[in-house]
């Protein structure tokens, strides 16, 4: 499996772009702000045809750019449906206390092919030969998901939920530290100890470091 990544605009989300190797389809999992160039560079290079944008959750950076990428190549967005409103009025995820001209730029409205992940009944996103498990895991936000692809080395993609060392916000609107825990707990409880975890922001561990540190996902 090929999984190529970088660190996008001023809020340093990592953008992913993850593919069964090169030359074949791929899909694009958290196109950040000031990202589409970079990442339509790393398809390029590396003769990729994306056919899917997948969202971790709703906030904004990291679905700045998933408008113009979703137009550019003709491909589905999946988001959680009760993250779904934050993609075209990002405003409406974040606290008051966020200073509005950090939104500058937002494309504020919705890619036309929007489908749901993670909910019940969408459990499975099948593209560009993965499949692709998306799991509901709300706490950071209502609609938070992680994506966790099992083809060669398995992965788990954990947004904003769960970092290098850290357990992810629940401070935010929507938050829930109690929801955060379990959710995560039942997600990993069956996943081996050699699982990479690729986060949303901060560098990557696997979820046998991660057991180490946090109780709840023993």
């Amino acid at each position: 499996m090929l999984i190529l990544e970088f660190r996008a605009g001023s809020f340093e989300t990592n953008a992913y772009v993850v593919a069964a190797g090169p030359g074949r389809g791929c899909v694009i999992i958290d196109p950040g702000q000031r990202s589409a160039a970079a990442l339509h560079g790393l398809v390029t290079r590396h003769r990729l045809e994306p056919e899917a944008i997948l969202l971790t959750h709703g906030h904004m950076d990291h679905t700045w750019d998933v408008l113009p990428l979703s137009e550019r190549y003709g491909v589905p967005v999946y988001v959680h449906p009760d993250d779904r409103f934050m993609v075209a009025a990002p405003a409406r995820g974040l606290p008051e206390s966020f200073p509005r001209e950090l939104l500058a730029g937002h494309p504020n409205a919705e890619p036309s092919d929007v489908r749901p992940c993670g909910a019940p009944g969408s459990p499975v996103v099948e593209a560009a030969g993965l499949t692709i498990q998306a799991h509901h895991v709300a706490g950071h936000t209502p609609g938070s998901v992680t994506y966790y692809v099992e083809s060669g080395e398995p992965a788990l993609f954990t947004g904003d939920a769960l970092f290098a060392g850290s357990l992810g916000r629940s401070d935010g609107p929507g938050g829930d530290a109690r929801r955060l825990r379990d959710g995560l707990s039942r997600i990993c409880r069956p996943l081996d100890d050699a699982t990479r975890l690729l986060p949303g922001h901060g560098g990557p561990s696997t979820l046998g470091g991660e057991r180490r540190l946090h109780a709840f996902l023993r």
